[in-house]
This record gives C-alpha cells, sequence and structure tokens, in this order.
C-alpha cells in the first residue's frame, strides 16, 4: 500500500496557486470566493498531553454561529479540496452547532474508518441525522453495530438479491417503458429516478406494489427527502415551520407508515425484505424486535434510494456528455439482450461497472463520514481529545490528482487494468466507505444502477439539454442538482 503525504513546501505552492484562482471556480457565488479568500485567525484545538510528541491541531470558526457551512454546502468536497491545500490533513473547523476536526486526505481517511483501536464511534452522526435516523444500522457502535450488522445480513445474501433482482427489473422495465417524458430537454433527471428508486424499494423492501396508493407513496418520498435534508439545518430546534421541525414531523410519518407495515409482515410470508427482517434471526436464535424492524427500515429505504438516484443521475448525465462510453455500454446491453435479468447476465455488463465507479467517484452520493472520538487519542501524529467530532472525506480523495489522472475529467478506464488508479491507496475509493461500518448494501445499489441503466439504455439515447450545460450541486446533504439535471431522452426506435 503506497502512503501518500503533502510535504509543507507543496502545501505552500499550493496556497500561492490556488487564492488567485478562487475567482475563476465555475459556479462560485461572490460571497463565497470571498469567503474561501479570507484568512481566518488561527487558533488550537487542545493543547497535547505535555511529553506526547503530538502536534496541536489547529483550527478556524468562519462566519459566526454556521462557520463554515456556506463554503461547504455550495462547494462540498471542492471546498474541502482548499482546506486540505491550505491547511494540511488535519484541521479543527469550530462552529456552535456541529464543531468538528476535518480529516483529510487518504491517510486519515484510513486512520479513521479502520478504527483499529476502536478510538472513534458513530455517533459523529448523532447532531446531524439521530433526530431523524434514530438507530440505523450507521449509528451504532462495536458490539452492538455487529450484533444487528450479523441478523441484517441475512438480507443480502446472493440468494436473497437474486430475488431483488427480479423485483428491480419490473418496477424498472415498467416505469421506464410507461412513465418517462421522452424526447424533451425539460425532462428532469434527478426528481425522476428518485420516484423510481422509491418504488423499487417500495416493493423489494416491503412488498409494496408501486401505484397501487399513490398519494400514500408521494407522502412517504417527501418525507424521505425532509429528513435527508434536515440535518443541514442552521436552527436545530424544533420550532415551526424550519427545517428541523419539518424533519422531526416527517420521522414521525415515516414511523407510522412502517409500524403498519411491520405488523402486517409478521404474520405474513414473502420475499421482501421487511418479511425477510420479520422472521430472520442469527445461528444464537436472536431476532429483531419491531422497533427495530422500524429504525432500520426508515434507515435502509433513505440510502437505498438516495444513493442509486445520485449515482443514477450522474450516470445519464456523463453518458449524454459522452456518447464513445454511452454507445460503449449500449453494445453490452445489446449483447444482454431484452430477457429477463439476473445476476450472472448483470455481471457481464463489465462497461456498466466501470461507468458506475467513475460516476460514485465524480459525485460520491455520501461524500463524508462522521466520527466521534471515545477516549484521548492521536490521528497523523495530532492530539484528539475524547469526545471530538471528527469528519472525514473519502469524497476529497477522488478528486485529488495525487491519486487520479485528470480527476476533472470523465475516464471510466482509469478503473480497468493495468492502470488500476483506484489501487494507488486503499482509500484512493471509499464511496461506500471502509471498516466496519462499510455499505451493507453496496451490491444491491449496484445491481439496481445496473438493472435500470440496462433498460433505459434499450429503450433511449441520452443527450444534454444543450452543447454546454453543466450541472451545480447543492451539498447540504447528499449531493442533489440544483436544476434536476434536465436531460433528453431520445427514443431508439
Amino acid at each position: 500500500m503506497n502512503t501518500i503525504s503533502t510535504p509543507n513546501y507543496l502545501l505552500d505552492q499550493a496556497r500561492r496557486r490556488l487564492t488567485p484562482t478562487l475567482n475563476t471556480i465555475p459556479g462560485m457565488g461572490v460571497i463565497e470566493r470571498q469567503l474561501r479568500a479570507r484568512e481566518w485567525p488561527q487558533f488550537a484545538l487542545a493543547d497535547p498531553p505535555a511529553g506526547s510528541g503530538l502536534k496541536t491541531v489547529m483550527g478556524d470558526s468562519g462566519l459566526p454561529v454556521i462557520g463554515h457551512m456556506i463554503e461547504t454546502f455550495r462547494g462540498g468536497p471542492d471546498y474541502l479540496l482548499h482546506v486540505y491545500r491550505t491547511y494540511g490533513p488535519i484541521h479543527y473547523a469550530y462552529t456552535p452547532a456541529v464543531p468538528a476536526v476535518v480529516a483529510l486526505g487518504p491517510d486519515a481517511t484510513q486512520a479513521v474508518l479502520s478504527n483499529k483501536n476502536k478510538d472513534f464511534s458513530q455517533q459523529g452522526w448523532r447532531p446531524l441525522i439521530r433526530s431523524f435516523f434514530n438507530r440505523g444500522l450507521m449509528l451504532l457502535d462495536f458490539d452492538e453495530h455487529m450484533y444487528h450488522r450479523r441478523i441484517m445480513q441475512e438480507a443480502f445474501t446472493r440468494t436473497r438479491l437474486s430475488g431483488y433482482v427480479e423485483h428491480i427489473d419490473r418496477v424498472a422495465s415498467q416505469v421506464i417503458a410507461d412513465s418517462w417524458v421522452t424526447d424533451d430537454p425539460r425532462f428532469l433527471f434527478h426528481p425522476a429516478a428518485k420516484e423510481l428508486t422509491l418504488d423499487i424499494a417500495s416493493l423489494v423492501f416491503m412488498g409494496h406494489e408501486p401505484g397501487s396508493d399513490h398519494e400514500l407513496v408521494t407522502k412517504v418520498n417527501r418525507a424521505f427527502t425532509t429528513t435527508t435534508r434536515a440535518g443541514g439545518a442552521i436552527i436545530r430546534k424544533g420550532v415551526p415551520p424550519f427545517k428541523w421541525w419539518r424533519g422531526l414531523q416527517a420521522r414521525k410519518l415515516l414511523e407510522a407508515y412502517f409500524e403498519e407495515r411491520v405488523r402486517e409482515r409478521r404474520r405474513a410470508t414473502g420475499t421482501d425484505m421487511l418479511t425477510v427482517l420479520c422472521h430472520t434471526t442469527d445461528e444464537d436464535g436472536n431476532s429483531f424486535t419491531d422497533e427495530d424492524i422500524v429504525n432500520h427500515l426508515i434507515f435502509l429505504m433513505m440510502a437505498a434510494h438516495d444513493t442509486s438516484t445520485s449515482t443514477l443521475t450522474t450516470m445519464a448525465h456523463h453518458l449524454a456528455a459522452n456518447q464513445y462510453w454511452q454507445e460503449r455500454c449500449r453494445d453490452e446491453s445489446a449483447r444482454l439482450g431484452d430477457g429477463p435479468l439476473d445476476i450472472e447476465a448483470l455481471e457481464k455488463l463489465e462497461a456498466l461497472d466501470l461507468v458506475i465507479n467513475e460516476s460514485l467517484r465524480m459525485v460520491t452520493p455520501l461524500p463524508f463520514n462522521l466520527r466521534r472520538t471515545v477516549r484521548d487519542t492521536e490521528l497523523l501524529g495530532h492530539y484528539i481529545p475524547a469526545g471530538t467530532n471528527v469528519n472525514v472525506w473519502p469524497g476529497l480523495n477522488h478528486r485529488l490528482p495525487e491519486l487520479w489522472t485528470a480527476p476533472e475529467k470523465f475516464d471510466p478506464d482509469r478503473f480497468a487494468e493495468p492502470r488500476a488508479e483506484h489501487k494507488r491507496h486503499r482509500y484512493a475509493f471509499a464511496p461506500f466507505g471502509g471498516g466496519a461500518h462499510k455499505c451493507i448494501g453496496m451490491t444491491f445499489g449496484q445491481l439496481e444502477i445496473k438493472t435500470v441503466m440496462h433498460r433505459l439504455l434499450r429503450r433511449y439515447r441520452l443527450e444534454l439539454p444543450d452543447p454546454g450545460y453543466r450541472p451545480r450541486y447543492d451539498y447540504a446533504g447528499m449531493p442533489v442538482p440544483i436544476d434536476g439535471m434536465p436531460t433528453v431522452l431520445r427514443p431508439l426506435r
């Protein structure tokens, strides 16, 4: 494994190069440019113990109350790249809402996510999402996390995934053929994909046929969107009508909906994930309570359809902008044909695998991971006190020219041998996190994305709404294209 570090003299050179070019970054507003260019007063997080040899973490507070939220929400990984080049891999960003050390670069990512000494807990997520995704798998720690993960893993075996592919394909084929607007530059790909992936999740996770209760499904979809975005609220109190309060109301709706579904499936048989979780036990006979299942399903539904929506939307844009890759993927799909899909057939779509990885690299659905120290520890030679929030940004690693050739360029072949740029560092490419908390639904998501894109490429040619179109993103939660990603779907026949 290669170890990547940035010497001080390179950081100094980067600072001199970066500041004059801030005004040229596409999509950056005047206020954001001014904030990035400003020299904020530095201060220390905490003094290390005498004689420890550890370095002090330095940082700044940014604007009063909101800290660096403007730059982060507007720029996402691009802003963190600016922080990395300016201050190095460890920097303290203070804000009254969520003060945290930002741990940047592949070495910091590996140290935190591999968590060899169990110094970092998942409780870094609590200030942002605990109120909305309480006791989801991502918020559990250590032995309790492994206990829940062992039971849940039964729902993601290859046998189970094989059954899910049939359901995914049925919904995707129907929706793409019957419901998607074609040949129209005003067709918004992101909301259409979001509705499709929620329909898929409703069937796969709960056995709920799409279209059987459109009004209820629409309410649930809105509730998931509201809860996902609520973690980025500035006013973090349940005061109407603000974002945090709306997230709490949405959580109540989701709980009521899933509690009723659990009662139904406890008495039923079926291959949907909810029924599986209602009846699954581990090797010691342990099973989930109703409350466990509700908490896990709310989190899984959010994670499954939001991450797949993001990746599908990024793929659609880049395939529309790169017709060579679109035709290469379409040729593979043509060899597969229009017959029923299974895992073995989807595994033959190797060009789509490359495009999926490159899309995940360019727009990582969850570009950051949050942790909290459970004891005094060290991180890359810096002293981190107990109870410190630590934010890791794998999405930043995906932008580093030290790891990737021309990282701003769409180039799926970078994942193929002999280049294999993702192997330059163990955490050069980490869109699904890492360590004990690596995404449990990773394979499910990839199968879903390949199924949807295969059916889409068999029916349509994807085109940009105009030749100069470039998407802009809101990074207040998972990256969302601000304009919905307009895309032309040109029928092939």
